[in-house]
């Protein structure tokens, strides 16, 4: 099987009214509304799931405030003032942008707004994104971005719109009316943040330099300053309350007046009881460059907090900076060859050099700013590099299996080129399982989606190409899962030049089928076709002829969406011959070509074909298969004048696809019975079918996961 099984292809032939134009009727006898009746008590015996109306959670992802928090009196004032300033003629500011350098303390500054001031103001729900985790060659995958919210703001939904302007637009809808906050940390440009303006609420930016566009939006713009003098003194005194003015004064100047830089060199004092505040600034004014001079004084500070934890801690933080990504997990520091991982992460967070995240599900990860990751850098530089490259090399391994597990787990035993993983996934994480079920696999994916693409860049740029195009394979089960297209696009390209220097046909072809996949979801179907044109190319230097059903199978697709059905049955034609031997792919394409038959009127054929896959998918126990084979068998019964068998068929569909717990399938196929109900007359069964259906989906959208009894 390929990819295409996993998208349905229910996309053009099902994607139309359930049953076929130019249907006739049955008369309605009085056997047929004996048969409805058995049919609707079949139907009522579904059980949803009862549990009572819940409210859907709200979302609180605004990080909470952290520490000690001092003396920001007239930037808190200017965030009130901007917050309750009408602006540009509506009910208060939808923007204010928190600019400051990095390290300044912006996102602790708007915690501690969001925690004083505005949690009873923005009651549906507080939104919190860091830019920099989307943020690809500069730009940010917005789409991404507001798909997070989306899953935030309705869990039991799967996915959202894969173009940029729909999933905007379905965000607009989704908030409408809803009292929002949403905060985006490290903004660079106003286009990157408007999309993510909700329509009765406040956005709040933090960025490290002025977003002079906004102020055309109605933005409030509040400047955060390093501490002054007088205030980097107080937070100095919360923990050496008798340290004398001069000297704290000193320390905020060598620190630069940044908070973390404070909080590092209080944590690393707090450690030495038997120093006094003056040794330490002494110690510190030692390591600059040039006696009374300027000096680098966080880099400073960094250097001497560093020194004085123990040498498993130093190593990770070197092994961090040798890294691609914005966080890591303690499986990925394992991988890399970080001894104590558990320990060392405590020592670096107890130290303020990194910090744990906020996450719903998963293992745990951890954060750097960006001074202190840039001083990471620094102190890798000192590795051999010899021991760099190595540490790299571990962990771009370590994500080529770990993302080869999760792509079995979310799309099963589809076709795929690379060989299953050499390593468990005990193997791959001894501290704790990366995820378990489907869903879990596919938050894992996700959360790990901006260190995936700097693995696969850094991979590439190595010269690992084998690595890049598995990676790239296994990374289809997110891509058209949570229809991530932007990060696709740069991922595959890099595929197909992997391929190329390998000398792979048969990898290449994979790649571009991919990439045209990609071009598919976004509409962009020249460009999809040239991508299948140069993979057809190549068709006849492989070897396994399942690469041409996947080819034919992707172009069978694109010509149905086209509106060229004739064309998509000698198309899928063509890619069940090549599935010859493979059980399961030949019902899959088998399937595709009954849609395509129905939706060029052929209901007769499409019949015959249906019937022929059914009958494999039955005796190989492909029962996933069997229930998407029954809803189009349904349709084209229907299509023949065929209605109560048609009704048989849904009412049989509906029973697999509820005890395979095939939430999406159920729902196809008692939207279908509800209709096929109708035109036969029988409204005891009509209602049933249509009752179900609302339960179902008022289950799913209160966010319950289980929602079969």
């Amino acid at each position: 099987m390929d990819e295409a099984a996993e998208a349905d292809g229910t996309g053009s032939a099902g994607a139309a009214a359930p049953g076929a134009a130019g249907s006739t009727f049955n008369s309605v006898s009085g056997h047929a509304v004996v048969s409805g009746m058995v049919m609707a008590e079949r139907i009522g015996a579904l059980t949803i799931n009862a549990q009572p109306p819940r409210e859907l959670p709200i979302p609180r992802q605004v990080p909470p405030p952290r520490g000690v928090f001092v003396n920001r009196v007239r930037e808190l004032a200017g965030l009130r003032a901007s917050a309750a300033t009408p602006a540009g003629g509506r009910g208060g500011s939808s923007i204010v942008a928190v600019t400051g350098l990095s390290g300044v303390g912006k996102t602790a500054l708007v915690a501690q707004w969001v925690h004083r001031d505005l949690r009873e103001s923005y009651p549906d729900g507080q939104l919190y994104v860091d830019l920099d985790d989307f943020r690809r060659d500069g730009v940010v995958d917005v789409t991404g971005v507001l798909a997070g919210f989306l899953r935030a703001l309705q869990p039991g939904r799967a996915e959202a719109p894969g173009h940029p302007a729909a999933c905007a637009a379905e965000f607009r809808s989704v908030a409408a009316g809803r009292r929002l906050l949403v905060v985006a940390d490290n903004a660079r440009q106003a286009p990157e943040v408007r999309p993510l303006v909700p329509p009765d609420g406040l956005l709040v930016v933090t960025s490290r330099t002025w977003l002079p566009a906004l102020r055309l939006d109605g933005a409030a713009q509040i400047t955060v300053d390093p501490l002054d003098e007088a205030a980097g003194v107080a937070l100095v005194r919360n923990w050496q309350v008798t340290a004398a003015a001069g000297t704290a004064a000193e320390l905020v100047r060598l620190c630069g007046g940044l908070p973390f830089a404070l909080r590092a060199a209080g944590e690393w004092l707090a450690g030495r009881p038997h120093l006094g505040l003056d040794a330490v600034v002494r110690a510190l004014t030692a390591q600059g460059h040039g006696s009374g001079g300027e000096i680098e004084g966080v880099g400073v500070v960094l250097d001497a907090v560093l020194a004085e934890l123990p040498e498993h801690s130093r190593a990770l933080y070197r092994l961090i900076g040798c890294l691609p990504g914005n966080t890591v997990t303690v499986a990925v520091a394992e991988a890399a060859g970080a001894p104590r991982v558990d320990d060392a992460f405590g020592d670096l967070v107890t130290a303020h050099l990194a910090q744990l995240t906020e996450a719903r599900s998963g293992p745990r990860r951890f954060r750097m700013n960006d001074a202190v990751r840039s001083h990471t850098r620094q102190a890798a530089a000192a590795l051999p590099e010899a021991e760099r490259t190595a540490a790299l090399r571990r962990v771009v391994d370590f994500y080529v299996e770990a993302v080869a597990h999760a792509d079995a787990v979310v799309l099963h035993t589809r076709f795929r080129i690379q060989p299953p993983p050499s390593r468990t996934m005990a193997e791959l994480s001894p501290s704790g399982p990366l995820f378990g079920d489907t869903g879990e696999a596919l938050d894992w994916l996700d959360a790990e989606r901006a260190n995936v693409l700097a693995v696969l860049r850094a991979a590439s740029k190595e010269r690992w190409y084998d690595a890049v195009w598995r990676l790239c394979e296994s990374l289809w089960a997110l891509y058209h899962s949570r229809a991530h297209w932007a990060d696709a696009l740069e991922a595959y390209l890099l595929g197909i030049e992997a391929a190329r220097w390998e000398r792979r046909d048969d990898v290449e072809v994979r790649m571009r089928n991919h990439l045209a996949r990609v071009h598919d979801g976004l509409a962009e179907y020249d460009e999809a076709r040239a991508q299948l044109a140069a993979a057809s190319e190549l068709l006849p230097a492989v070897s396994d002829p399942r690469l041409t059903g996947v080819v034919r199978e992707t172009q069978g697709l694109i010509a149905l969406r086209l509106g060229r059905p004739g064309e998509a049955v000698g198309l899928f034609r063509e890619a069940l011959r090549a599935n010859e031997g493979d059980e399961h792919g030949m019902v899959v394409q088998a399937y595709q070509v009954g849609q395509a038959l129905l939706a060029s009127g052929d209901a007769s054929g499409a019949l015959d074909v249906l019937a022929e896959a059914a009958r494999r998918a039955e005796a190989t126990g492909d029962l996933a298969m069997r229930t998407r084979l029954g809803i189009v068998t349904a349709r084209a019964l229907d299509a023949l004048g065929r209605t109560d068998e048609a009704v048989a068929t849904a009412v049989t569909a509906a029973e697999r696809a509820y005890a395979q717990r095939l939430i999406p399938k159920l729902d196809q196929a008692l939207d279908l019975l509800a209709w096929l109900a109708e035109r036969a007359d029988q409204a005891v069964l009509r209602e049933r079918a249509a009752g179900k259906l609302r339960e179902l989906r008022q289950a799913r959208e209160d966010g319950q996961p289980d929602v079969l009894g």
